[in-house]
Order: structure tokens, then C-alpha cells, then sequence
């Protein structure tokens, strides 16, 4: 990527050829000296634009300010280099890197740590000179009115934000609030509830991290676990947990044995192997639950997204190292209908939202158990409920959900006393564990330390 400098020094090449701005209309009856006296001056306020692009607003003021005069003044060839410079910074800003474009240092800092409740993240940032953490564990809502002026209000001060995922969306309505915000932390590399483009216009630069596993010995030692090694994921993991538990009753039967004195086999458990396992989406994770289902169980498995044909779903068996044909693509109401365990990993988008709702519950067997470790709002909340209420699917188990953290009101915390089928219920534990959460602070804490020394930061978002 080219540097700031370059860009201002190529644009500020004058748009006339050199001659004519020595010898037309603008010259005449001044001395030839007088454009190098000009080009001189221009030159002091490229250096300055050089070293912070926000100058380019200044430039676009100066070349239009009537204290250059009239067209046929030396100041035309001034007016016209700064027109030139101005044009093209704005042009190049929006596509040039946020996280490459701060080069200041700074000795203190203040963050604001969010979500963190498991209280992972402090020990990380603790021990970097000149900053001061401070830590919220209790998520507010920018979508609810009250939530984003407090939000606002406190998120203020600071300089650096540490955020959790989706956990704490930041729209522009948010960013806007907060006037000292100059890098936003993030972790994982994708996150579509940060106004990234609005961030960009604000000079706020966004950083994600990767999880993967550190390769040096330092970053090694100060992590306590590892993140899964590439290719394995806790989400598959937590799936099958779930899923596990709630055939072989272990929620209730735990629960029983604690509490009452009496209690003894008071239910059978359901077998699986040899069953149809559908999955939803067949993706990186989505293809980790089949290979499981497949190669552990027995399982036929069967599958369905808007794209999937049966050459595709060839490739992504071979790829996981299972037969061809060992995946069947089928249809929507296929998967839904012949599924004995139905497994959500779909990309949520707005155009996914609801892509389990009424009709596709009903097309599902009594005896199905329905998994969600995507995103809540794959699913009709208000639908899934009554099918519950109905006992019109063996069960549910859930590691997502339509608001997180839960309302102390909402209904999943009281499902004992509603549902007739079994439901199964994790708070979005699919990604938290030890070696990755831990992993994420570590890159963050590393982004901070690079961005308070003016180097340039990693895993830029914008």
C-alpha cells in the first residue's frame, strides 16, 4: 500500500503542464521566481497533510478561500496544486487503511473493557504502562433508546474499547457519541454490528483478532490453554454436548439424584446411531457436526442451503475425509421432514432471518430434536415457543438466542414450567472457551501496546 506522502506527492503534481504555469496568462508581468516562492509554500503544507491526513479538509478550504484572488494572480498555480492535493486525499482516504494511518504515540490511554464476564480480559491489558482499565460486565442495548444514552455516557472517556463480539453492536448512532474513541478492539475478524465505514469517516481504527495459536514462546507461556488447533471447533463440540445430554436425559437425571433421595431411573434415554442427522447449512462448522455424526454414530446425514448441490456436497465430504456421497443434498422440507436431529449452522443475514419458522417446525418429526448453535434469530422465536408449548418436538437445545445476555424476563428461563418437550439451554458458550477467549485478549492487549507506541496495529477491520 502506497504511504500518505507518496499519494499527496503524486497528487500535487500541478494538473497544467509545468510551462504553462511558468509562461500563460499567470505570469506574464511577474517574475519567473515567483512560482518556486508558491511551490515552496505548498511544499511546507504537503509536509504537514503528510503527517495527518484529517489536513485534507484544511486544504480543500484554503485552495477555495478568496485570499488566493482572482484567477489571473500567482496564487492560481497555489490554488490549483491545492485543489489537486485536496481532491486526491479525499479520494484515496476512504480506501486507505484506518489501521494505517495513526503514527502518533501516546504515553497514556484509557479502556473500557465490555462483556467480559468471566472478568478474562484485565490480567492481559494490566501490565501495559500508562493505561488505565476499567471493566463493564453488564451489556447494554444501543438499539433501545435509554440503553444507547447510557451506553454513550459511559463509554464517553475513553480512548480504547474492548468488545466481546456482537455482544455490544456499535452503529454510527453510538460512534458519533463517543468523541474520544480512536481504536475499537474486536474479537474474531468479522463483526456486522460495527458501522466499520462510519468508523473509517471518523478516524477510529478497528482491529479484530484471529484465535489461532501463538508461535512464539512468550505468547506461548502466558497462555494457561490453546485454542483448538485449526480445522477443530468448540461450537461442533458444544453442539454435540447438548445434544448428548439431552438424549441421555443427564440434565434431569443430574438434577434428580441431587434432590431427591428417592430418585432412580426415572426415564429412558434415546439412542441415536444408525439415525438421519440433518444438517442446516453446510459449512465449516456444518460439516464438522456431520463428519462427527457420520464417523461416531453411524448417522446418515443429509443437508440443505440455498446453493447446495450434490457435487458440492461431494467435495465438502472428500474434503473432511469421508466418502463421496457420504453427504446427501436434499431439500428444504426433506431435511426437515426426514431429520431425526436437525442441526442450525447457517450464516445469519437479513435475508436468513427466520429461515426456521412455523411451517418448517411442522414439517418435523415428534420424536426430532431441533440444535442451535448459529445465531438465535435463524429461528421464529415466537414459533419455536409454541412447538415447545405443543410438545409437538421431542426437543430443543439452544446455545443462541434472540437477545443475549437473556432478559431476567424472558421465557427461556423459565421453560420447566412451560415446555412440553425437552429443551436444553447453554448462554452462548459455543466460542467462550479458556485458549481462544484468553488468545483474543492477548491480541488485543498486543494491538494496544502497538497503537500507544504509533506502530501500525494488526488484523485491521476498516
Amino acid at each position: 500500500m502506497e504511504s500518505i506522502s507518496k499519494l499527496i506527492a503524486d497528487a500535487g503534481r500541478p494538473s497544467a503542464p509545468h510551462d504553462e504555469l511558468h509562461h500563460g496568462r499567470c505570469s506574464k508581468n511577474k517574475p519567473k521566481v515567483l512560482p518556486t516562492v508558491f511551490e515552496r509554500v505548498s511544499c511546507c503544507v504537503l509536509s504537514i497533510a503528510s503527517s495527518a491526513c484529517p489536513f485534507a479538509a484544511l486544504l480543500v478550504a484554503l485552495h477555495r478561500w478568496p485570499l488566493f484572488g482572482s484567477i489571473d494572480c500567482p496564487g492560481q498555480w497555489m490554488a490549483a496544486r491545492l485543489s489537486n492535493i485536496s481532491d486526491h486525499i479525499v479520494k484515496q482516504g476512504a480506501s486507505y487503511p484506518a489501521s494505517r494511518r495513526t503514527m502518533a504515540t501516546h504515553t497514556s490511554a484509557s479502556l473500557a473493557i465490555l462483556d467480559d464476564y468471566t472478568n478474562t480480559a484485565p490480567k492481559h491489558f494490566n501490565n501495559i504502562e500508562g493505561l488505565t482499565v476499567d471493566s463493564f460486565p453488564d451489556t447494554l442495548n444501543p438499539a433501545k433508546q435509554d440503553d444507547l444514552d447510557a451506553l454513550a455516557k459511559r463509554l464517553e472517556p475513553y480512548q480504547i474499547i474492548s468488545s466481546m463480539r456482537e455482544r455490544t453492536p456499535f452503529p454510527a448512532e453510538l460512534q458519533k457519541r463517543l468523541p474520544n474513541l480512536k481504536l475499537l478492539l474486536n474479537s474474531s475478524v468479522r463483526n456486522a454490528s460495527i458501522d466499520s465505514q462510519f468508523a473509517s469517516e471518523r478516524g477510529i481504527i478497528v482491529t479484530g483478532t484471529k484465535g489461532d495459536r501463538p508461535k512464539d514462546s512468550k505468547s506461548l507461556e502466558d497462555l494457561d490453554d490453546l485454542p483448538p488447533p485449526p480445522g477443530h471447533s468448540t461450537v461442533i463440540q458444544l453442539a454435540w454436548a447438548q445434544v448428548l445430554s439431552l438424549c441421555g436425559r443427564i440434565p434431569e437425571d443430574d438434577h434428580a439424584l441431587k434432590n431427591d433421595s428417592k430418585a432412580w431411573q426415572s426415564g429412558l434415554m434415546i439412542p441415536i446411531a444408525g439415525k438421519t442427522l440433518g444438517i442446516l447449512g453446510l459449512g465449516k462448522l456444518g460439516i464438522g457436526m456431520a463428519k462427527v455424526g457420520a464417523l461416531a454414530f453411524g448417522m446418515n446425514v443429509i443437508a440443505w442451503s440455498e446453493n447446495l448441490t450434490q457435487d458440492k456436497a461431494d467435495a465438502a465430504a472428500e474434503g473432511a475425509g469421508l466418502a463421496k456421497g457420504a453427504l446427501k443434498a436434499v431439500s428444504k422440507e426433506e431435511l426437515f421432514r426426514q431429520s431425526d436431529m436437525l442441526s442450525v449452522h447457517y450464516v445469519f443475514s437479513p435475508r436468513s432471518k427466520g429461515i426456521v419458522g412455523a411451517k418448517e417446525l411442522g414439517w418435523m418429526k415428534k420424536s426430532a430434536i431441533l440444535s442451535n448453535t448459529s445465531r438465535g434469530p435463524l429461528i421464529d422465536e415466537a414459533a419455536l415457543i409454541t412447538a415447545l408449548k405443543q410438545g409437538s418436538i421431542k426437543g430443543a437445545c439452544l446455545d443462541v438466542f434472540w437477545e443475549e445476555p437473556l432478559p431476567k424476563d424472558s421465557p427461556w428461563r423459565s421453560t420447566n414450567s412451560w415446555a412440553k418437550s425437552e429443551v436444553v439451554l447453554s448462554p452462548h458458550m459455543g466460542y467462550a472457551n479458556t485458549g481462544t477467549m484468553n488468545r483474543w485478549y492477548q491480541e488485543q492487549a498486543e494491538n494496544v501496546r502497538r497503537w500507544m507506541k504509533g506502530e501500525e496495529v494488526l488484523n485491521g477491520m476498516n
